[in-house]
């Protein structure tokens, strides 16, 4: 029995032969040069001649393209018994056993293809993919990949936004015109991720080379194929990768560099020259590998049969095969493939393709393979971030991701938007026209947020902008009639608009500010200036001060006759806070301590006169008019600007009379109202409000801010758009963009933006942490060297209480006015000094009598 193995061999070739070009020849083959005189039935295609089947002449079945659910249809009771090896690919296994015994599936699952597929999807952050596949009976149900590929992409939030199911090629009369129905039907829609998760190779070179006479392989498409085509790219010419460059694939990866690999390939390019010679390049496929792998495991499960076996016998040695194939390990549970593949993330480029990573389902994307035991294959170096990213050759020789999405009207055209050609504030939105371009040009910070928020949209927004010369409700309804697309600008959200168009999520906050002029507050002036430190920094300014003083009198007393009396150290640091003392510092170490407290009280004083007249020009300042009541009861004349809801809004609602409301056309005209006393009080949505204050910085206060709905952009109702624009914005927000932009835009009027004055905090002592904390370090240091230098000049004493006599008798003498040595029988009339010195005097008696 040792020539069943050569024979097998030769059985194998054949086979991945008759694999390899079945796009040419869709027929039969019955192979029995077998020495057990047993007869494999080769199926190129999805069905099988079950009169055939059930003659008992055929021992086994090997099917290229036959799953269990086509063959349940028409099997009958004796056709159960042929074991059945399929090389086709399929989804999960039914919840219910399959009613074939002996049906083995040799091929990969379809669920992770999908998987695959989905992680490609999420790695580049697609949302939305178009799913194109051939309707064919050798594949997979499509209600079946269907399912597991939308299970798969909303793993990571993702769906299936179209799917277009084609004929059969077999069963079209003009494949070319039902291919360029369809293409045309795509690329009127908004999304360009397309995916091939089943095909023949006949039809997606023919579907590609469609696509790009359409147009549909350049900048901002996106192509995906499967293992169906992409494990013939080794095998196709330079034409038919002409039409899919850039395209990206998952291609299952086996050991091209094994041994066994190269000698089989060898042999089968040898065979395939001489059997299709006008093929000009020709590699073994993953199929052609699976076939050989089967033919083998059969010749492995007839050796151990001995010669006599049975159908169950077959099947079940098939079933406990457990050795290493071309294609992979052959070991099988539940009938299935055991061991999960790994796929090659591929881009094809040029001529051929090149390799971006592998993805498992163990591991992910990961950017190598380690050979391990053989040809056990094992992942490494996991890929993080954007290794796949930065490789990618794009169609259309994009440089950066596609955003596999672009936005289609209805027309096909770009978005006609209205922008507000009469803005009450031009810092939000000003158009101008260039004579000498002749263009108008759009401007603004409410321009700049649109504008931003459009490159965070997952696909390409065409768009056009276009001047509108009406209100604010005019442009919102031209939006609800459909002569707009939508309304750029700062359109307030209030609720009589939401019954013509659709808003986005408000990029600013806003409501209804009430600006006054201002008036002084004089009742908080008389003790204002207790106000400028905190308790807490007076009590440590004034320890400070004392301390330093001291230092300084201790060193200077005994060779500074000005400075010898405590009375004139007192006044000497009464002095030196005005840098007006007169009194010489003739010691260094005195220097030395003085120089860093005198840079400190520059500090502290600067800063005392920076926090109190803040308090005294800012803080005090109070609204010449405290409340809408009080504009009503005085029958106050008000100014809004036109063209805006405000009009309305200040009569329906808030009950002016209709004659005390001046309408303006700029929030700039407010000012020289309030200087003509045309006007006492000013109304504008709280955004314009903070662009008047940050232009005339002195004079005017927001009195009052009545809570509204924020500025957004508007769409027809119903629109996707503005969900879509929502979700944008609220990234520009959250990554601080608008924020920025507002500033920017601040930055630009006369005194910045109005919340950037000082506010009203007292100083406490943690801002001159630090300065103290030198200066009382250095006040310490000298003193301390002081007192050094006494004990070496007293170290001729013998006892240490001699020693603290001598130095409380010269403190002693440096708080009376004479240079005359203290004595019992001369001393100063200084009542204090003769109370020191008598307690003094009578230590001495107590220790040393």
């Amino acid at each position: 029995m040792v020539h069943l193995f050569p024979s097998s061999l030769k059985i194998g070739l054949l086979l991945v032969i008759l694999v390899r070009s079945e796009a040419k020849y869709g027929k039969d083959y019955e192979i029995e040069d077998c020495p057990m005189k047993s007869k494999i039935f080769v199926k190129i295609g999805g069905v099988i001649d079950f009169d055939l089947l059930n003659s008992k002449e055929v021992q086994v079945v090997i099917g290229t393209k036959l799953d269990a659910a086509t063959l349940f249809q028409d099997v009958d009771e004796t056709s159960k018994d042929v074991p059945i090896i399929s090389l086709a690919s399929t989804a999960s296994p039914e919840i219910t056993p399959i009613p074939l015994p002996h049906f083995i599936q040799m091929s990969n699952d379809v669920t992770l293809h999908m998987q695959c597929i989905a992680s490609i999807i999420q790695h580049f952050n697609w949302r939305k993919v178009t799913a194109i596949y051939e309707h064919n009976n050798g594949f997979t149900s499509h209600s079946e990949i269907l399912t597991t590929l939308s299970y798969s992409l909303r793993f990571f939030n993702a769906e299936i936004d179209d799917h277009v199911a084609f004929p059969s090629m077999n069963y079209l009369l003009n494949p070319l015109e039902n291919i360029e129905k369809e293409l045309a039907r795509l690329k009127n829609k908004s999304n360009r991720v397309f995916l091939f998760i089943q095909s023949s190779l006949e039809f997606a070179t023919l579907l590609f080379e469609k696509a790009k006479q359409m147009g549909m392989m350049g900048k901002g498409s996106v192509w995906i194929i499967t293992d169906d085509v992409a494990t013939h790219l080794d095998s196709l010419d330079s034409s038919v990768t002409f039409n899919m460059q850039g395209v990206l694939g998952c291609k299952t990866n086996f050991m091209e560099m094994s041994q066994k690999f190269k000698k089989f390939k060898f042999m089968f390019r040898r065979k395939f020259g001489l059997e299709y010679p006008e093929e000009e390049n020709f590699q073994p496929s993953i199929f052609a590998l699976r076939a050989y792998d089967a033919i083998w495991t059969i010749a492995h499960a007839l050796k151990k049969s001995q010669g006599n076996f049975t159908s169950q016998e077959l099947s079940q040695n098939v079933l406990l095969s457990n050795h290493e194939g071309l294609s992979g390990k052959i070991s099988f549970k539940d009938r299935k493939l055991m061991e999960s593949p790994i796929f090659k993330i591929i881009n094809v480029v040029g001529r051929s393709y090149k390799e971006l990573g592998y993805w498992s389902v163990v591991s992910g994307f990961t950017e190598n393979l380690v050979k391990h035991d053989g040809m056990k294959i094992i992942t490494s170096t996991t890929v993080s971030g954007r290794v796949l990213l930065g490789s990618v050759n794009w169609p259309g020789g994009l440089k950066t991701v596609p955003k596999g999405w672009i936005y289609n009207s209805s027309e096909g055209r770009p978005l006609k938007i209205g922008v507000p050609a009469i803005d009450p504030c031009p810092q939000f939105v000003s158009v101008s026209h260039d004579e000498r371009l002749n263009k108008t040009q759009f401007k603004g910070f409410s321009i700049n947020v649109f504008e931003t928020v459009v490159k965070l949209l997952p696909y390409h927004l065409p768009f056009t902008l276009v001047p509108f010369y009406g209100s604010y409700d005019q442009i919102v309804e031209q939006v609800n009639n459909k002569v707009l697309d939508a309304a750029v600008g700062d359109l307030q959200i209030v609720e009589h608009r939401y019954a013509f168009a659709e808003f986005s999520y408000p990029y600013i906050e806003s409501g209804i500010a009430m600006v006054v002029k201002v008036k002084p507050d004089r009742s908080k002036e008389t003790w204002m200036f207790m106000d400028a430190f905190t308790k807490e920094m007076w009590l440590l300014m004034a320890a400070m001060h004392l301390f330093i003083a001291f230092v300084i009198w201790f060193i200077e007393g005994e060779n500074n006759s000005e400075l010898k009396t405590f009375g004139a150290i007192l006044w000497f640091s009464v002095t030196m806070l005005f840098f007006a003392h007169r009194e010489p510092v003739k010691s260094n170490m005195a220097r030395i301590v003085l120089a860093p407290w005198l840079f400190a009280i520059l500090i502290v004083t600067s800063s005392f006169t920076a926090s109190l007249s803040s308090m005294m020009t800012v803080s005090q300042l109070e609204p010449s008019v405290p409340d809408i009541q009080t504009l009503l009861k005085t029958n106050a004349i008000i100014g809004c600007n036109k063209n805006t809801f405000l009009v309305h809004y200040l009569v329906d609602e808030l009950t002016f009379h209709p004659e005390n409301v001046r309408v303006f056309d700029s929030i700039n005209d407010f000012h020289r109202a309030f200087e003509n006393k045309e006007i006492v009080a000013a109304f504008a949505i709280s955004p314009h409000a903070d662009v008047f204050l940050a232009t005339y910085c002195q004079g005017y206060i927001k009195a009052i801010t009545l809570k509204l709905g924020g500025l957004g952009f508007a769409f027809p109702k119903g629109s996707t758009l503005a969900i879509d624009i929502s979700r944008a914005t609220l990234i520009a927000i959250e990554k601080g963009e608008v924020q920025r932009l507002e500033e920017k835009m601040l930055s630009n009027t006369n005194c910045g933006s109005p919340n950037s004055k000082i506010q009203n905090e007292q100083l406490g002592p943690l801002p001159f942490f630090g300065l103290f904390a030198i200066c009382g370090a250095i006040a310490i240091f000298g003193l301390f060297i002081t007192i050094f230098h006494f004990v070496q000049n007293n170290i001729h004493l013998q006892t240490g209480f001699e020693l603290i006599k001598v130095m409380a008798l010269k403190l002693v003498n440096m708080c009376i006015n004479s240079d005359a040595t203290l004595t019992t029988e001369n001393y100063s009339p200084c009542g204090s000094c003769i109370t020191i010195y008598a307690h003094v005097y009578k230590l001495e008696s107590h220790y040393f009598d």
